[in-house]
């Protein structure tokens, strides 16, 4: 990451850093010395004249310092948007952390969603492979076990086939194979989509 920053910051062609410290550094000197001279004019010249050059001097360190500070401000900047642009890449490409922490907050309503999945799925009353795919991703992303998605499977299933009041050769062999491949009592399964078909057959 290291590399990438500073091939984003090479565009702006920043000086080294060191040229920046002794801007710092040099601007202070200046500024001490000139304010020791402000205070203890001496008498090489007159007094006065040597406050005013004295004033100067403390005036002229005090801009380079600034200068070297700004520029240093300035990269430590440029250096922060580009880690935040790197950032916002990678999380981009990686997982969604605050997805993760609210499945693990509200793991029952995350199993809704991929109940409703199913059922959605199984509306037609078949789901395709590539159907059965994106709700394993689904399961995957959402952490819930293979066994508790069978058991959505199932049911979302059970729901298809007895939407219309009756359950067909078909629907029980395909309600049989989705138990026994869940590793569930198939028959009970046929029998619990019967009876939820007799009940919609009785609302009608």
């Amino acid at each position: 990451m290291d590399s990438i920053i500073e091939d984003r910051l090479s565009v702006f062609d920043d000086e080294p850093d060191l040229n920046d410290w002794v801007e710092v550094m040099c601007g202070a000197a200046m500024a001490v010395i000139g304010i020791f001279h402000l205070v203890q004019p001496g008498e090489l010249v007159d007094p006065d004249i040597m406050r005013w050059f004295a004033a100067a001097v403390v005036a002229a360190g005090a801009v380079w310092a600034g200068h070297g500070l700004k520029d240093m401000a300035v990269k430590e900047v440029r250096r922060s948007i580009a880690i935040l642009e790197l950032s916002e890449i990678s999380s981009s490409e990686g997982p969604n952390h605050g997805l993760i922490r609210d499945v693990l907050l509200n793991p029952e309503e995350y199993k809704s969603f991929l109940l409703e999945a199913y059922n959605s799925a199984w509306e037609d009353g078949i789901i395709t492979e590539q159907e059965l795919e994106e709700l394993k991703s689904f399961q995957t992303a959402l952490g819930i076990s293979d066994e508790d998605a069978a058991k959505m499977n199932i049911d979302a299933a059970i729901s298809s086939a007895a939407k219309d009041g009756d359950i067909s050769e078909d629907e029980e062999s395909m309600i049989k194979k989705i138990a026994e491949d869940s590793d569930m009592d198939a028959e009970s399964k046929v029998e619990e989509a019967k009876s939820k078909a007799k009940s919609k057959s009785k609302k009608k």
